[in-house]
């Protein structure tokens, strides 16, 4: 009997229990009831990140996809014996790319360090403050905590444009570098040279602090590429009957301009991720307004380069108009969110008159670019980065809150937001070109660097890479164009 008494108790202090604690869940939801705004904050927060990761990484794969552009406009200036010279270049540039970026070039550039370079970070180790860590956490790349997208997102997309950067001096030295070298060429500008500027501007490094501004990467992307590319053509020399022994030119036509035009538009179209896509975010007034400045400047880049070489030829050379829309890409890229439309106009004609007397410049100093590559990346990198100094906007800068100055020199502004373009523009400029030049000569020391001359009269498709892209073609061709 008293064995059941103890039982009834224990199970009627069991119910109490389980009805007191009932009761104080109640009480304290009564007390703190639920925030419906405080959900809904919640929940739009978390479609932000979607669709910005979304956008991210959308307009990452347009970027990537320039490669194909980079490789049917390069592949098109050139002759035919070289086509698969070329586009094997532009392939696996990416992939060397891939690795160097991933091991180093990612923490140079972004994680945190000192004003020079990241110095951890490597091998995407350490995490940001992506929605998995929360805004609070800043890990090792505060440099980016200003986008919330995932942190795999944000090195997808900056990677695309590591890869950019080496593509652009793929054209420079085509037709008489050998493979290997422009290979280990490749991986060091994407995991030293290029990060270590980059974080200069992008990494929060000190040209960031003294004010310099590039929105998308006239300066980090082309430029950069231009200089290295500029250092690797002093060192390769010129190809083999470029200029005559009176100092006269002797031109070298590409074999298909059908393939450089669709290339054109392969890379027109993949400037709209480069551009509108740096603003890692679904902004839509700034990937409108951005999307807008970008196509003018490219339409008026494309028809002042037409006009121009119109004018001085008699001919409205497909290249030159080719070449006159990818200057205006490349010029409006720093700038493209902090000018309005009619700078970016302004910006472009510019820039379609510079890449043509660009080209006719470097000709006549006897450093040969097959595709063109150091007027419409170099010289008008440093234009576009000059012109944001010229033609910023009050309202976009102040918007951004960065700039030396706030102001464009010729909107009302005073001069300070352009001296620090003019900075950033000759720090990297020494800095890239001079280690650039080092790096080719160790690398010829090594390696060796041009291939031989029967190698290059027969082209490269045959004696480097062992197939034709046109069989029967390529010796008849290039013995033609030599």
């Amino acid at each position: 009997m008293g064995s059941l008494f103890r039982k009834m108790n224990a199970s009627a202090l069991l119910v109490g229990a389980i009805f007191l604690a009932a009761c104080a869940c109640a009480q304290e939801a009564a007390e703190a009831p639920v925030d419906p705004m405080a959900e809904m904050k919640d929940m739009m927060s978390s479609h932000k990140v979607m669709l910005d990761t979304l956008w991210v990484m959308i307009t990452g794969m347009l970027v990537f996809w320039m490669n194909a552009g980079f490789g049917l406009v390069e592949s098109g200036f050139c002759r035919s014996k070289n086509t698969v010279n070329i586009l094997s270049k532009n392939f696996i540039v990416f992939a060397v790319s891939v690795l160097a970026f991933w091991v180093v070039g990612f923490g140079i550039m972004f994680a945190d360090g000192n004003s020079l370079l990241g110095t951890q970070g490597f091998f995407l180790s350490g995490a940001d403050n992506s929605p998995a860590t929360g805004d609070d956490y800043q890990g090792v790349f505060a440099s980016l905590n200003w986008t919330g997208v995932p942190l795999l997102a944000k090195f997808f997309f900056q990677l695309v444009f590591a890869g950019t950067a080496a593509t652009i001096v793929s054209g420079a030295v085509a037709e008489r570098i050998i493979y290997q070298t422009f290979i280990v060429f490749s991986f060091i500008l994407v995991a030293f040279l290029y990060p270590i500027t980059g974080h200069w501007i992008w990494g929060g490094g000190w040209l960031a602090g003294r004010g310099f501004l590039d929105f998308a990467g006239s300066t980090v992307v082309h430029s950069v590429g231009g200089w290295a590319a500029l250092a690797g053509v002093i060192i390769l020399g010129p190809r083999a009957g470029k200029y005559k022994a009176d100092g006269g030119i002797q031109p070298i036509p590409g074999h298909n301009m059908t393939s450089a035009f669709l290339g054109c538009m392969i890379l027109w179209l993949g400037w709209y991720g480069f551009n509108p896509g740096s603003t890692m975010a679904a902004d839509p007034a700034a990937i409108t307004l951005v999307a807008g400045t970008t196509t003018i400047a490219a339409a008026t880049g494309l028809i002042s380069g037409t006009l121009t070489i119109w004018l001085y030829s008699g001919k409205p050379d497909l290249g030159m108009a080719v070449n006159g829309c990818l200057a205006g890409l490349v010029a409006i890229t720093a700038p493209c969110a902090f000018v309005g439309l009619g700078s970016a106009a302004i910006i472009g004609i510019v820039a379609g008159i510079l890449v043509v007397f660009g080209v006719l410049f470097f000709d006549k100093i006897k450093c040969d670019d097959p595709v063109g590559a150091l007027s419409v990346h170099l010289l008008n990198g440093i234009w576009g980065t000059l012109a944001l100094g010229l033609f910023g906007t009050k309202e976009s800068l102040a918007d951004a809150g960065l700039g030396a100055g706030g102001h464009g020199l010729l909107l009302g502004g005073g001069a300070s937001q352009l001296i620090a373009q003019i900075i950033g523009i000759a720090a990297v400029g020494v800095f890239t070109f001079v280690i650039s030049l080092i790096v080719w000569v160790i690398i010829k020391g090594l390696m060796g660097l041009r291939v031989t001359p029967e190698e290059e009269m027969l082209g490269l498709d045959i004696t480097e890479m062992g197939m034709e892209a046109y069989p029967g073609d390529s010796v008849r061709g290039g013995l033609l164009h030599d």
